[in-house]
């Protein structure tokens, strides 16, 4: 017998797991074993999915309608609900035949990334990014060029430094806003300003708006078409009801595209995974139909939970942790606790100070590196009060002494 030369592709091999769903694995490993693990690594609110949404699932289970394929890129009455809820959310008009329903908004991300970039393509990718971004770019052939900017500047990129990193080689710019990981918020001003930028250099725009509801005090989420309509024919859209209507366990999300683009993303679709299942989109249905009444109780919490955390965040020594304005997380500049020892440990950097707190603190937080850069970490406020107090004052204890 021979035995196969390789036998997990290249290509495979150069992309790592998703630091933070390895992260929240961990964390829940050691809690299972009765460790009292308190994790901040996955986005995930911990609220139940409203009720209404759920009984729109109940009512699609026992329909025989729903037992069988349906058209790979969604439901038509879901694709019309989402166009529908774009202009009625982001003041966008655009025709249901621009919407693909997806498997999350993982697979819209990679979708997107995969119908518009070829190999030795570049894609501006602002950092701190979510870790999915680089890998489905370097999936799709591309190559992905940090752009960074750092707690000085709320970790928001200018023009002036998109323009540096401009090649003839760029095809897209990743806009994210409000932000995972940071939650920075851009202004009008700032998007407006970037989306003009790209028009004006050819460059397409892949823009993921899942956190557009998940806004804080005076921040205003602007759709960077809504700043640049005269983008429309540049754009991808990225969105789902994971993050807005905690479903995150229902796998539904969308991409918007020009018509091309919508075709090349759905023939790999249906090559890929056909249509998502449809309970959960009659549940998506429902929940981009809706009102936003149980999103807005939502926010209240993750309001307070923000505030408290970015204050304790503070109060550690060596941890700089700017105020987040959108999304659920806080991201802490701790250059000024590395080189050090805590615990007994060297700590030199980010990855570092990690496995420290969760070794010795059992608190789960992730590492800057998995974003772009060491010297910074992740911390999701999607999760009660007292566990957030409880954790947060366990690394407070940890570092302070």
């Amino acid at each position: 017998m021979v035995e196969p030369a390789r036998r997990v592709s290249v290509r495979l091999q150069a992309i790592p797991e998703s630091a933070t769903l390895a992260i929240t694995a961990k964390a829940k490993q050691l809690k299972a074993a009765g460790e009292p693990v308190i994790g901040f690594g996955a986005g995930e609110p911990d609220f139940p999915t409203p009720d209404y949404i759920v009984e729109a699932a109940k009512e699609a289970v026992v329909d025989p309608a729903n037992h069988r394929y349906t058209p790979a890129a969604g439901l038509p009455e879901l694709r019309q609900a989402i166009a529908d809820k774009t202009l009625r959310d982001s003041g966008i008009k655009i025709d249901a035949s621009q919407v693909i329903v997806t498997n999350g908004g993982k697979q819209a991300v990679y979708n997107a990334f995969a119908a518009i970039v070829d190999p030795d393509d570049e894609i501006l990718l602002p950092a701190p990014y979510w870790t999915t971004y680089p890998e489905a770019i370097k999936l799709a052939g591309g190559t992905p060029v940090d752009v960074f900017a750092g707690a000085e500047a709320e970790y928001k990129v200018t023009v002036e430094q998109l323009e540096a990193a401009r090649t003839e080689k760029t095809k897209a710019l990743v806009f994210v806003s409000p932000s995972n990981p940071t939650g920075s918020v851009y202004t009008p001003e700032e998007t407006q300003a970037i989306g003009q930028w790209a028009l004006d250099n050819g460059i397409w725009v892949i823009t993921d708006e899942i956190y557009e509801h998940l806004v804080y005090d005076e921040a205003i989420f602007t759709p960077i078409l809504k700043a640049v309509p005269d983008l429309a024919n540049q754009t991808i859209i990225v969105n789902g009801v994971a993050k807005t209507y905690a479903m995150t366990g229902w796998r539904v999300g969308w991409m918007i595209a020009p018509a091309d683009v919508v075709k090349a993303a759905s023939t790999l679709q249906s090559h890929a995974t056909s249509n998502v299942n449809n309970i959960a989109q009659k549940a998506a249905l429902a929940a981009v139909s809706g009102p936003l009444d149980a999103v807005k109780e939502m926010l209240k919490a993750f309001d307070e939970r923000r505030k408290t955390m970015v204050k304790m965040l503070n109060e550690i020594q060596g941890f700089h942790c700017p105020t987040p304005k959108g999304a659920f997380y806080a991201y802490v500049d701790v250059t000024k606790a590395l080189g050090k020892d805590i615990a007994g440990q060297h700590v030199e950097t980010s990855a570092e100070l990690a496995e420290v707190i969760l070794e010795k603190a059992q608190v789960a937080v992730v590492p800057g590196e998995a974003f772009g850069k060491t010297g910074y970490i992740r911390l999701s406020y999607a999760l009660g009060l007292d566990d957030l107090t409880e954790g947060v004052a366990r690394i407070q204890k940890l570092i302070n002494g």
